[in-house]
């Protein structure tokens, strides 16, 4: 399976989890995926009382220079990993 199919499958699967996600563990799939999807962030900060805006730009920022493929592989392993926590 090609990796961009593994992308597309855990995209899926990352919505039927059994529970929502912890936070860190929502901006860890939401800053990889921004990553694989749109490389690095571009755009400016969000002001000081954004507060989620801050805090999923700022994961997403840490993400810079990492390669679309190492975003895909990583998003891909964190959803297997949360498949098997909350099995």
């Amino acid at each position: 399976m090609s990796l961009e199919d593994q992308f597309s499958l855990a995209q899926e699967r990352v919505n039927k989890l059994s529970r929502r996600p912890s936070d860190q563990q929502l901006l860890e799939l939401y800053s990889l995926y921004k990553q694989a999807t749109k490389g690095d962030v571009t755009t400016n900060r969000p002001g000081g009382f954004d507060f989620k805006g801050r805090a999923k730009w700022d994961a997403w920022k840490q993400r810079e220079g990492m390669s679309r493929e190492e975003a895909i592989r990583r998003y891909v392993d964190l959803v297997e990993r949360l498949e098997g926590e909350y099995a």
